[in-house]
């Protein structure tokens, strides 16, 4: 396994010292790492696309190369600012994308990372980016951080490094952020799902919230089928959300999102704002973490939602902390007009034993579209 410190210090000796990306859970060490000893030159981005571009402004001004990190599951987000920005047809701009590689071939994982695991090399190879498979054995790995980021500098354009599971060593965070918020995200999904109607449709985020949804309802007894589990596409639960509530405006639609969700595509709240949506009610489980993929901070305790939300068009926007204030607002958001907002705090963190769903993609798409029929 690779020291973080040490592959640190062969990019440094390289010339790479800008660092802006997305966490991933096989990068969790190495994220860390980048937060507790890089300071100002360290970006946790909104997307993996925003991490492209602000990677290329730093090239821009300092002529060096800079690396972006990611998980492959939304290797999907850099291809527009790769392909016509960073590109040898247009800019030319260097820059290593360093690459968590969940569902690689031959290893168990989720269905949506099995899938894009499949097709990551070739998604590098049809944007012509020349990659490498980091070695887990640390001279071979030096090797090819050199060999890589020399084309980048010589031939002035993206490269890539695929990154295994257990790739690098752990490394216990120094400045691991903490709140103070009294309730668990679990507690305040079973509060939330236990004060909605039979009918209301609900629209869950990708991570822990989803699978915290799954169990909680499995624990009261309650099938799935009002739920729609987003597996994968993270930041886009609110916009599967307003499909389903301009198709059946006469039923309550309940996105559950995070803050790291809402986050990376915050344009869809001036989009569901602007298209004034009556049955469309956002609640947002913010705990200022990228939980599911490690616990990185984001900026989701830095900013407020609920404005950001009145300021899209949305009818209005509470925010609670205490467990007790839970049940009214849920309520109040149902009784109100929307498009509305709820944005519950809680606790970072999840369940050493939370499970994951033990029905399919497919098997939920199914039972909730039967639902939806009904």
């Amino acid at each position: 396994m690779i020291r973080c410190e040490e592959f640190h210090d062969w990019l440094a000796a390289r010339g790479v010292d800008f660092f802006a990306g997305v966490p991933d859970s096989l990068l969790k060490p190495f994220c860390f790492y980048l937060a507790d000893h890089v300071g100002a030159k360290h970006v946790v981005a909104a997307n993996e696309g925003g991490a492209v571009a602000v990677a290329c402004g730093y090239h821009l001004a300092t002529g060096k190369v800079p690396l972006v990190y990611l998980q492959n599951s939304n290797q999907g987000n850099t291809i527009n600012p790769l392909l016509s920005l960073a590109d040898r047809d247009v800019y030319s701009i260097p820059q290593v994308l360093l690459i968590g590689w969940r569902g690689e071939p031959g290893t168990a994982d989720e269905p949506q990372h099995v899938k894009q695991g499949k097709v990551t090399v070739n998604l590098l190879e049809a944007m012509g980016i020349p990659w490498r498979h980091l070695p887990s054995e640390p001279a071979a790995a030096a090797r090819c951080v050199d060999e890589l980021v020399a084309i980048a500098v010589d031939e002035s354009r993206p490269v890539a490094l695929l990154v295994s599971k257990g790739t690098f060593e752990l490394y216990k965070a120094k400045s691991c952020p903490a709140n103070s918020f009294e309730m668990t995200r679990e507690q305040a999904i079973e509060v939330v799902t236990a004060n909605l109607g039979d009918t209301d449709a609900i629209v869950a985020t990708t991570g822990h919230i989803s699978r915290e949804l799954y169990e909680c309802r499995a624990r009261a007894g309650e099938g799935h089928e009002r739920e729609f589990l987003t597996v994968g596409s993270m930041g886009h639960a609110s916009q599967i959300s307003m499909g389903i509530a301009l198709a059946q405006p006469g039923r309550q639609v309940v996105c559950l999102d995070g803050d790291g969700a809402m986050l990376m595509h915050m344009g869809a709240a001036a989009i569901v704002g602007a298209a004034g949506v009556s049955n469309f009610k956002h609640i947002i489980l913010n705990n200022g973490v990228h939980d599911s993929v490690g616990g990185m901070p984001s900026a989701g305790l830095r900013v407020s939602f609920t404005e950001i939300a009145r300021a899209c068009g949305y009818t209005d926007a509470w925010r609670v902390e205490r467990p007790e204030d839970v049940v009214g607002k849920v309520a109040e958001l149902r009784a109100a007009r929307g498009p509305a907002m709820l944005e519950i705090m809680v606790q970072k963190g999840a369940r050493s034993d939370l499970g994951r769903p033990e029905t399919s993609p497919l098997e939920n798409k199914k039972v909730f579209m039967q639902f939806l029929s009904e």
